[in-house]
């Protein structure tokens, strides 16, 4: 029973540290989700030059606003994040996200459903 604990605990550690790796790097914004108050608001590609560049160190720097949806890579902020929380925070706002089949999803404060995806720039 011991060594079944030990063999579990290690798994959660081991799958920690790739999730930690996995999110670091440079993301694409590739699609973005603005429901238009009727709940059928689905992900659709755009083209966009944002970028969001994250690091070991938990810090977090993009091309564009990282509080606000837009495709505009020209003004650019930075924050930081916790994996613990799923959050990304940038000076006066708090942002979940989630890493789902290798695609970050950013979710904004917003009344209906509104969301960013990225991928990984290789």
């Amino acid at each position: 029973m011991f060594l079944i604990i030990v063999v579990v605990f290690a798994h959660c550690d081991q799958q920690k540290e790739e999730n930690e790796s996995s999110i670091a790097g440079v993301w694409k914004l590739t699609e973005v989700l603005a429901d238009p108050g009727d709940g059928s608001g689905v992900f659709r590609e755009v083209e966009s030059d944002k970028e969001i560049t994250i690091y070991e160190d938990n810090t977090v720097k993009s091309n564009g606003q990282l509080c606000r949806m837009s495709l505009d890579g020209t003004n650019p902020t930075e924050g930081y994040y916790s994996l613990e929380d799923s959050t990304i925070i940038s000076g006066d706002c708090t942002l979940q996200f989630e890493i789902e089949g290798g695609v970050l999803i950013i979710h904004y404060p917003c009344i209906e459903p509104c969301g960013e995806k990225y991928v990984k720039v290789p």
